[in-house]
């Protein structure tokens, strides 16, 4: 690197994770670089369900559940699954799984979650100040349904911990209860749980773009570059691009599923995979969606954006080189127009993104142990949208050695 300018922090990628972490160093005085892989695509910062879901603090390897996997991974359309031509790939990361479903480890990843919940909802309400974006936001709640009372039972310790956490709720046990919140739903839906402090976004790709136009407006720099490899030097740390090469203080991977190659080229290990998340979006007038609606036992969720729907979700465990399978997609849209009787299911537009998913829940958010001038935030799954915020005042906190709110360790790049 010599005779080079070296960078004051490079931050890789420019989804949400990355623009906020970039956002809050630069409110510590940081100049920083953003680089990233594509300039225009639209990314599952873009396209997820607008969803910043602090209720959401259970882990997906909850006790018990690898009891309910072999049903699941039979149903090549069903909420998991796993393709028979990655199932051998992926069978180191179901073992990590199975071993974060016992209840030890499941109680250190509930608290942790938790925690990390607490942080990021202050976290995006100082942002939301920042960056004047109400009127991005949808204050509108959540119902999580159930169709009879054995699955409404079954779901009565998750909203017991989570009012253990200060998580304010609602269960409703009738139809009329729950059409209260939302007209239109089929009655086979009994019960429900409503959490009045939910908030969605009105789309995720408007709310990127502020912070992105804010990120520039405050002197921040994008550009566009696919990073292959870093490098620890005795100056800097070196990010090779397809190429170019620059160097940096410090360097942030925030690159989403893309983010364990680039930790791997300095020697560190994360066992990422890809949660591939199907959606559906509808236009203006499919559904007078009043708030946002999560069918648990179908895993899948339907939101308003833009005064349009968005039907989606399910996890197909397949990588990042497989071809979409929009049967997926269309599987969730007839769901969905059974379960809301009157959804207008024409013009719809499909889309398939990328979810960084570790076998804990958790994301790394921690410096690498084999250069502390490189930090990691990656990994949150399908809450990145929802963590971004708290991730980055965390990541800042790490890039200049300040204290930190909450208990770390269950966020190491070591845990594995």
């Amino acid at each position: 690197m010599a005779g080079s300018q070296v960078q004051d922090v490079i931050v890789i990628g420019a989804g949400v994770v990355g623009i906020c972490s970039a956002l809050a160093l630069q409110s510590r005085g940081r100049s920083v670089l953003i680089v990233d892989r594509q300039k225009t695509s639209q990314r599952a910062s873009e396209m997820n369900a607008g969803a910043f879901a602090f209720s959401d603090i259970e882990p997906l390897a909850t006790p018990g559940i690898m009891r309910k996997a072999p049903k699941w991974l039979l149903d090549p359309l069903g909420p998991l699954s796993i393709p028979p031509s990655y199932a051998f790939k992926i069978a180191p990361w179901m073992l990590r799984f199975w071993r974060a479903s016992w209840p030890d480890r499941h109680q250190l990843a509930l608290r942790a979650q938790a925690s990390l919940m607490q942080v990021s909802q202050s976290a995006l309400y100082a942002l939301v100040a920042d960056v004047d974006g109400e009127e991005l936001l949808q204050r509108e709640g959540q119902l999580q349904l159930f169709e009879g009372a054995k699955e409404f039972a079954a779901s009565l310790p998750v909203w017991q911990r989570r009012g253990e956490h200060g998580v304010r709720f609602e269960l409703l046990e009738t139809p009329d209860a729950i059409a209260a919140y939302q007209p239109g739903l089929d009655r086979r839906f009994t019960h429900a749980g409503f959490t009045p402090d939910w908030i969605n976004t009105c789309d995720p790709a408007r709310w990127l773009d502020r912070l992105r136009a804010r990120f520039l407006e405050r002197g921040g720099e994008i550009g566009a570059g696919d990073v292959k490899t870093l490098k620890s030097e005795s100056t800097c740390v070196s990010v090779q691009l397809e190429g170019k090469c620059l160097g940096a203080k410090q360097v942030v991977v925030c690159a989403g599923a893309w983010s364990h190659h680039i930790a791997r080229s300095i020697g560190d290990r994360i066992p990422l995979e890809t949660e591939r998340g199907y959606n559906t979006t509808l236009p203006q007038g499919a559904f007078d969606l009043k708030t946002h609606l999560s069918f648990s036992g179908h895993g899948f969720v339907v939101t308003r954006i833009n005064g349009g729907v968005r039907v989606g979700g399910a996890v197909e465990l397949g990588g990042l080189n497989l071809e979409p399978n929009y049967k997926r997609s269309e599987i969730l849209l007839k769901k969905a127009q059974s379960f809301l009787p009157g959804l207008k299911t024409e013009g719809g537009r499909q889309w398939m993104g990328f979810r960084p998913s570790l076998p804990d829940s958790l994301p790394v958010i921690d410096r690498s142990p084999n250069d502390r001038r490189v930090l990691y935030a990656f990994g949150h799954g399908h809450l990145g949208l929802t963590q971004s915020a708290g991730t980055a005042e965390l990541v800042a906190a790490l890039a200049s050695d300040a204290s930190l709110p909450i208990d770390m360790s269950a966020f190491s790049a070591r845990r594995f």
